[in-house]
């Protein structure tokens, strides 16, 4: 069984690694340009990405943000994708609003990495929001 909508889903699983490897050479890059004095402020044992936080520039942060951000909202996106694929819905409208989610995330991505402006952020992440509503919707009249 071929299913559309699997295409994106894998995507944006793709995008979230990417984040990740973009996170790991902007908190590495932060971590050397901090001076070694704020360093050692940090704990020494059972240290967290986010102890970084204090000590790391913001627009550094934006990139561990979003990563974060990927684990939220798109494991709904994941699930409705699982259903609507299962169901045999997965081509046609659903396949083309899931390419709308994923192409809105990655848009999202980008604008807490590089300029983080949240109303520009924010009207993003709701217009992802709607367009995985619709898919909701979608996946449980598939599911009746």
């Amino acid at each position: 069984m071929r299913s559309e909508i699997l295409t994106p889903a894998a995507v944006l699983v793709l995008w979230t690694l990417a984040m990740l490897i973009w996170l790991a050479v902007t908190r590495f890059s932060g971590v050397k340009a901090t001076p070694k004095e704020e360093l050692r402020k940090l704990p020494r044992v059972g240290g967290r990405g986010e102890d970084l936080e204090k000590v790391l520039p913001a627009k550094v942060n934006w990139v561990s943000h979003n990563y974060t951000h990927l684990h939220e909202q798109p494991t709904l996106f994941y699930a409705t994708v699982g259903i609507l694929a299962l169901t045999g819905q997965g081509n046609g409208l659903n396949a083309k609003l899931a390419w709308a989610y994923v192409g809105l995330r990655i848009a999202h991505s980008v604008w807490q990495a590089l300029v983080n402006t949240v109303n520009i952020r924010f009207a993003l992440f709701i217009a992802s929001t709607l367009v995985l509503l619709t898919l909701a919707i979608n996946a449980l009249r598939a599911t009746l």
